[in-house]
């Protein structure tokens, strides 16, 4: 078994080479001649001496040293290999804890916009694309630790380069650094209230807006209406600094005209269906309620009936009142009178939104000729086919105002 000697390729060849040669040599010639006769003296003189040829014993340290050194070479083997295959892994875990982050307030100026829809994550990454913060984690670690969450805003705020997460929080927050205009527009609203909400946004004067809607063909509005109402489209909008009331118009209109299109209206028929739809807009009270409304009106014009609207009546004389008197009803001078002349009124009476819209073009099916809203806290409406119908639900509207005297 001694002779056998490990594979010359295996790691510790040399390390087994070395330690096993001794087992393998004969004796010092001295040992033999003491072993042929030689004295006892003298062989034992031999064996004790230190200077006696091959002779002599391996340290007793020799050994364990050698051990350490392959021990600490295999942990060091060990290592490489760990770190060569794991290494990458074994960072990215200890980056983790370790986000990165700007300190203070940041300097110059970037202008940052927070879209409709847009996370915290986003928000994040889009803040560290832009140079604002370090990185989008140091911001998205911040938000996650606030009680309440943010709530954020959407448009143009004004912010910094290189901000701490915290600063950018803190800015993002602060109504102050929002620098672009917000204007939102309600379903049935009039040309005239939405000029003033965008001077009162933009602080650009009415008479801007007003002289951009006087042009309304110029807009792609449809010449023959008789102005801009009804292509206004309610809805929110975000203009920036620098835009001016030409385009702030124009995208509402372009609006309008992308929400007629998506309902499959033709542009020749756009005015038609915007008319009727301002006036469901105006005289339904609730969404639920205007596919019945759209077919009263339908009914009647079919019929052949005058639509005798009220909401068309206050619209042509400058009111919003619901009631009409019976010098209004019988007033010719007044082009929305739809009490004296029949068909459409003369354009749209208000800027309708999608539901309106899609009422026009859907009307419910239903033999009803007559609606009246009686309870104008709940906005509960009554439809009716008949005349006599129709009077008995007049009567509850009227014993709702009795109960109401304090509603003029």
């Amino acid at each position: 078994m001694t002779d056998r000697q490990p594979p010359t390729d295996h790691p510790f060849a040399e390390f087994f080479r070395n330690d096993a040669a001794p087992a393998q040599r004969t004796a010092p010639p001295s040992s033999r001649r003491d072993a042929r006769g030689g004295s006892g003296s003298r062989g034992t003189r031999h064996r004790g001496s230190s200077s006696g040829g091959g002779g002599s014993k391996r340290p007793r340290w020799v050994v364990p040293l050698i051990t350490v050194v392959v021990i600490v070479g295999l942990l060091g083997g060990a290592g490489v290999f760990l770190f060569n295959t794991f290494g990458s892994q074994v960072q990215s875990l200890l980056a983790g804890n370790q986000v990165e982050d700007y300190e203070g307030s940041g300097t110059g100026e970037v202008m940052f916009v927070v879209n409709d829809g847009d996370i915290g994550e986003t928000i994040g990454d889009n803040l560290a694309a832009a140079g604002v913060v370090k990185s989008s984690a140091a911001f998205y670690d911040l938000l996650l630790k606030q009680n309440p969450a943010p709530v954020f805003q959407t448009g143009t705020f004004k912010l910094a380069e290189q901000m701490s997460a915290q600063s950018a929080l803190d800015a993002l927050q602060n109504p102050d650094n929002k620098v672009d205009f917000t204007v939102t527009i309600p379903e049935g609203s009039s040309a005239k209230g939405i000029y003033q909400e965008l001077s009162d946004v933009t602080g650009l004067p009415v008479s801007d807006f007003e002289a951009v809607g006087a042009n309304w063909a110029a807009l792609g509005v449809p010449a023959e209406a008789p102005s801009i109402e009804g292509f206004l489209f309610p809805a929110t909008y975000v203009f920036q600094p620098g835009e001016t009331a030409t385009d702030m118009i124009t995208t509402m209109v372009n609006r309008t005209f992308q929400s007629l299109d998506a309902a499959g209206v033709a542009p020749e028929d756009r005015l038609k269906v915007v008319t009727l739809a301002a006036l469901i807009q105006k005289e339904a009270g609730s969404v639920e309620d205007m596919a019945k409304v759209s077919r009263v009106f339908t009914n009647r014009l079919n019929a052949g009936w005058n639509m005798e609207s009220d909401a068309t009546i206050a619209y042509g004389a400058g009111h919003s009142r619901v009631e009409t008197t019976q010098a209004e009803r019988e007033d010719p001078s007044n082009i929305y009178n739809t009490y004296l002349y029949p068909g459409l009124p003369a354009g749209p009476i208000s800027n309708p939104g999608d539901d309106a819209i899609n009422a026009a073009i859907h009307p419910a099916d239903g033999p009803w000729f007559f609606f009246v809203t009686v309870d104008l806290d709940t906005g509960e409406t009554v439809f009716s086919e008949t005349a006599d119908e129709h009077a008995a639900a007049v009567e509850r509207l009227q014993e709702w105002w009795a109960a109401h005297p304090e509603i003029e």
